[in-house]
């Protein structure tokens, strides 16, 4: 797609792309705020209610790339509208479930649009937007991921214990199919993708460089979830925040986050790798500091707050690093990353649940997400050992 300029027309189609990134994060992450109301209706206990969270990520981590490499030479555009029209059905078919395994299969059908749409999303912004631009055009789609946080899942909690849990998922698919329109209207056609062999996407989106960068940004969220997971009681039960304090500390991680996410978006366009070698060093920092903080409520909401706001900033420039480390096959790269995305999330979860069954305590979870942001550090600072050595020699 040739549809770049030094104009300001990109901003619109990327911000269409903004908005379904918002709805799909939205859909993903709804079901942990309405599972005590899915459990009663569907007589099944929190636990395997919780299975809905599980599928739905397994799903997602599976089906993006697979769907990126058997759709090939289809146009961006086209797929990513046959993705969203998947969404709205799986929405549709959400809110008419009427047991808990159509459900399940509902949210499954949800999961093979959502890395599918993510990873399109981020492509066509990268292509859309003029040169210079690229990492911004990256860190205004990713924005849509803490604007869920700050405004469409709370809403989306709210409208379920208003209404029921049905009218939330009636009103994902009717923004779904807002967001349809939008891309049908402001993403501009460009033809089809070059048509590729399998073997030669796979061959480009598994070079060494990005695979590199997909177990960074794996280890990246495993250093984030590892506190996230469990965000609530390590507030509430290791450092007395009070519960009533926590729906604004997360909205204050959101809006902190979608501000550190724009600026490390616009640092990266002239300094990519300075500029993530710095956000995951402050991030280390802050995290050590939060080590000596815990125990005090104010003090570790706000060190909370900081850290966020830091660190959101490093997705944005990761991928699209990965994005040109696997020319020639960008759609499968992305969906690849998000892919790594989702395993660092579950591997934290599941990591923090046994520190924590092991008596270690909320606060041992801090200093696992130090370890795991020193890991980034060091796969960082191969992929700038390696690009020194792509230079050539100066004469």
């Amino acid at each position: 797609m040739s549809t770049a300029t030094d104009s300001r027309s990109w901003l619109l189609p990327v911000a269409a792309l903004f908005v379904a990134t918002i709805a799909v994060i939205t859909t993903q992450s709804i079901v942990p705020g309405l599972l005590p109301q899915l459990a009663a209706d569907f007589s099944v206990d929190i636990p395997t209610a919780g299975l809905l969270i599980t599928g739905f990520a397994l799903t997602s981590a599976v089906a993006g790339p697979v769907l990126a490499l058997v759709t090939g030479g289809v146009s961006r555009k086209h797929l990513l509208l046959a993705a969203v029209t998947v969404f709205v059905l799986g929405n549709v078919l959400s809110a008419l479930s009427t047991g808990y395994g159509l459900l399940l299969a509902a949210r499954i059908v949800v999961a093979c649009s959502h890395g599918l749409i993510f990873g399109l999303a981020t492509v066509l912004a990268t292509q859309l937007a003029p040169e210079g631009r690229k990492t911004s055009a990256v860190s205004l789609v990713v924005a849509g991921s803490t604007v869920a946080g700050i405004a469409g899942i709370p809403l989306g909690i709210i409208v379920g214990a208003a209404f029921g849990w049905r009218t939330t998922f009636w009103g994902l698919a009717a923004a779904g199919a807002l967001v349809g329109v939008a891309v049908w209207l402001l993403v501009p056609s460009a033809g089809k993708q070059p048509q590729q062999k399998m073997l030669t996407q796979l061959r480009a989106a598994l070079r060494s460089d990005a695979l590199i960068g997909y177990g960074v940004f794996c280890l990246y969220m495993f250093s984030n979830m590892t506190i996230f997971a469990y965000i609530v009681p390590l507030l509430t039960q290791t450092s007395g925040v009070p519960a009533a304090m926590i729906p604004w500390v997360l909205s204050g991680m959101g809006a902190f986050g979608l501000i550190g996410n724009l600026v490390g978006g616009r640092l990266a366009d002239r300094w990519p790798m300075a500029t993530m070698l710095g956000i995951v060093a402050a991030v280390a920092v802050i995290t050590l500091v939060m080590v000596f903080l815990v125990g005090n409520a104010w003090g570790v909401v706000i060190a909370i707050w900081a850290r966020w706001m830091v660190g959101f900033g490093f997705p944005a420039p990761l991928r699209a690093r990965v994005l040109k480390d696997a020319a020639g096959a960008e759609t499968l790269a992305s969906t690849l990353t998000t892919t790594a995305s989702n395993l660092g999330t579950g591997i934290a979860a599941a990591a923090g649940a046994a520190a924590i069954a092991g008596g270690w305590g909320y606060a041992s979870l801090l200093p696992i997400s130090i370890a795991a942001t020193t890991a980034v550090m060091l796969g960082l600072l191969i992929l700038k050992a390696r690009d020194r050595r792509k230079k050539p020699a100066l004469a």
